[in-house]
C-alpha cells in the first residue's frame, strides 16, 4: 500500500485544473490530508487504496469550492482569469504541477464556462484518465450522468484545441508580438493579431486593468502600446505560461503581468494578461513571501 504522502503531487495537479488557482489548490490537498489524518489507524488501515480515498475526497472538497466561487467572482473586481504558473525550474510549488496542454490558459478558460459537475467529470475522465464508475462516486451521478457531462464538456473545449498552432511556431509569433510591443508598432502589432482578436487583463481591483475584455485587433493594439504608460521602464521577457510561449512584464525586477496568448491560423487570436499581485506569486523568487508592488 502507498503511502498517501506520496499522492500530494498528483491531487495539486488535479485541484489546480479544476479550480485554476494554486493557491486553492494547495488548500483544498491540506484539507484532504487533514481529514485522512483525523481518521483512527483502523479506518486508514480498512482503505485499500489511500490515493483513490484522497482523489474522492479532494474531488468533491474542489466542487464545493467551484459551487461557492461562483458567487466570490460575482463580487470580484473585473476581470477573472486563472493563475499563471511559470514554466520549468520554478520554484516550488509551482514546479509540482505538471505543465502540459491541460493547463494551458486557452485550456482552463474554457474550464471556466462549465457547470462545476461537467467540469471535474471531464478533467477526471479526459485528463486523469477516471473511470466513469469512479467519476461517479466522486461527483455523486449516475455513471451515465457523468459520462454525458464530459460529453457536452469535451464540445467545449475540441473547437479551439483543433486551430491551435505547433509549440514552434506559436513561439515565433509571441516573438514577433514582444519586438513590434517594444517597438511601439501599432501596424505591426494588428497584422499579428487576428482580426477579432480578444485581450483580457485581470488586476483584480489591486491595480490597474480593463473592466472588460477588448475586442478587435486595432484596439488591442493601441492597448498593448499605452500599457507601457501604466508600467513605465517595463522590460519584456519570453516565458514559458502555462506551458505555453508567453511573456513576463517586469519593472525594476519585479513582476508586472504574466501575458498567455491562445494563436490560430498563424494569428494571435486571445491575449489573457494576469496583473493582480496574488496571482502572481509563483512567478517571484521567494514566493508568497515576498510582496509585488502594484503598478
Amino acid at each position: 500500500m502507498s503511502e498517501p504522502i506520496d499522492e500530494r503531487r498528483q491531487l495539486i495537479n488535479l485541484a489546480y485544473r479544476l479550480l485554476g488557482s494554486l493557491a486553492d489548490a494547495e488548500d483544498v490537498v491540506q484539507e484532504a490530508f487533514a481529514r485522512w489524518y483525523t481518521l483512527t489507524p483502523g479506518q486508514r488501515a480498512d482503505i485499500a487504496s489511500p490515493g483513490a480515498w484522497l482523489t474522492t475526497v479532494t474531488g468533491r472538497i474542489c466542487l464545493d469550492v467551484l459551487g461557492s466561487a461562483r458567487a466570490r467572482r460575482e463580487r470580484y473586481v473585473g476581470e477573472w482569469l486563472p493563475e499563471p504558473l511559470p514554466g520549468p525550474g520554478a520554484a516550488d510549488p509551482a514546479d509540482r504541477v505538471t505543465l502540459d496542454e491541460s493547463v494551458s490558459m486557452a485550456f482552463l478558460v474554457v474550464l471556466e464556462s462549465m457547470t462545476p459537475a461537467e467540469r471535474v467529470a471531464f478533467v477526471l475522465h479526459d485528463v486523469f484518465k477516471y473511470s466513469f464508475t469512479e467519476v461517479a462516486a466522486i461527483v455523486g451521478r449516475t455513471p451515465t450522468a457523468c459520462r454525458k457531462l464530459a460529453s457536452v464538456a469535451r464540445r467545449r473545449v475540441e473547437a479551439p484545441r483543433a486551430a491551435a498552432l505547433p509549440a514552434a511556431e506559436q513561439a515565433a509569433l509571441v516573438r514577433d508580438f514582444r519586438q513590434a510591443w517594444e517597438a511601439g508598432d501599432i501596424e505591426a502589432l494588428v497584422w499579428l493579431l487576428d482580426p477579432d482578436a480578444v485581450g483580457t487583463v485581470d488586476g483584480g481591483g489591486l491595480v490597474n486593468a480593463l473592466p472588460r475584455p477588448i475586442v478587435g485587433a486595432a484596439r488591442l493594439a493601441r492597448f498593448a502600446v499605452e500599457f507601457a504608460a501604466w508600467v513605465p521602464a517595463m522590460t519584456l521577457r519570453e516565458r514559458t505560461v502555462n506551458g505555453q510561449p508567453g511573456l513576463v512584464a517586469e519593472r525594476d525586477g519585479e513582476i508586472v503581468a504574466v501575458i498567455a496568448f491562445a494563436v490560430s491560423h498563424g494569428r494571435i487570436n486571445r491575449l489573457w494578461a494576469v496583473r493582480n499581485p496574488e496571482k502572481l506569486r509563483a512567478w517571484t523568487p521567494s514566493g508568497a513571501d515576498r510582496s509585488l508592488r502594484a503598478a
